[in-house]
């Protein structure tokens, strides 16, 4: 899992509390003026696109936020393959909760939904292949936790979670700090001094920085970025595994399967997230 359970129920707590706060307001009025207060309902989650299902614990847990009486039966687990007219869950509870919970639900799950659909084509493609696909931090801002969670549940796997948990040594680094040695040099210094034990990643743009990197050493990871896929292999091969690699830059679902024939360790694809399409889903009430 991308983060502690205790980690996850925490910022899943918080997410739904101003996710509702944000929708609800002041209240639901128009469910207020003309449904019962004390009305119950069933409804059930319609699939309308074929992909891959994300984000039902997330459901529940908005559901029993709403209604801690809500009945809420899962049909289709998270990470299923579904299908059109497909029943993910059915849930029954108070009318007005339900209501209330409809559209943060929808968002959600269909946000979730299409991020491990397209993680899941990704996977698909280079299944028979010794490669990992990672995603990037390019997520939407505050809901980090629930993409990453997504791409996981596509098969795919989580890069670092934030700024904090690994070191990545990109072009800005290398250019700010006045070269690339430098600041492989100044990382290492720093992580001693600070006691801490963080992998190190660090980014070339050429051969020339490439070479300069082995000679430097000390790293975990070269990333080869926007690499053309000849140079691509020809820096693979003078690797020879002395440091893992990995391919970043311009990598979508048509030229992945060439990427990982290069022969690199690990592709990232920043595309899992920003520019995965939403899942059509519809929450149908059955009174």
């Amino acid at each position: 899992m991308i983060a502690e359970e205790s980690t996850i129920k925490s910022y899943l707590d918080e997410f739904v509390e101003q996710s509702l706060q944000e929708d609800v307001g002041d209240g639901d009025h128009t469910s207020l003026a003309c449904i019962p207060e004390n009305d119950r309902s069933r409804a059930h989650l319609l699939v309308k696109d074929p992909g891959v299902l994300a984000g039902v614990e997330v459901a529940k847990r908005i559901f029993k936020r709403v209604d801690d009486s809500a009945n809420f039966t899962v049909i289709k687990d998270d990470g299923k393959a579904v299908s059109y007219g497909d029943i993910a869950f059915e849930v029954e509870c108070n009318t007005h909760a339900l209501l209330m919970a409809e559209r943060l639900v929808l968002n959600t799950m269909q946000r979730m939904s299409g991020i491990a659909t397209l993680s899941n084509r990704f996977k698909f493609e280079v299944e028979d292949l010794p490669v990992t696909i990672l995603d990037t931090r390019k997520t939407t801002p505050r809901l980090r936790l629930l993409e990453k969670w997504a791409v996981k549940l596509g098969g795919c796997e989580n890069y670092r979670f934030g700024l904090y948990d690994r070191i990545m040594i990109k072009d800005n680094h290398i250019d700010a700090c006045g070269s690339l040695t430098k600041a492989i040099e100044q990382v290492v210094d720093y992580l001693k001094a600070k006691q801490k034990s963080l992998p190190i990643t660090v980014e070339v743009r050429n051969l020339v920085e490439l070479h300069e990197v082995m000679e430097v050493g000390q790293v975990d990871r070269i990333l080869l970025d926007n690499f053309e896929l000849l140079l691509m292999k020809e820096a693979v091969a003078h690797v020879n595994k002395q440091f893992e690699t990995e391919a970043s830059g311009g990598i979508n679902i048509h030229n992945v399967r060439e990427v990982a024939q290069t022969g690199v360790d690990f592709i990232s694809v920043g595309a899992l997230t920003h520019s995965a399409h939403s899942l059509d889903l519809s929450l149908k009430v059955m009174k």
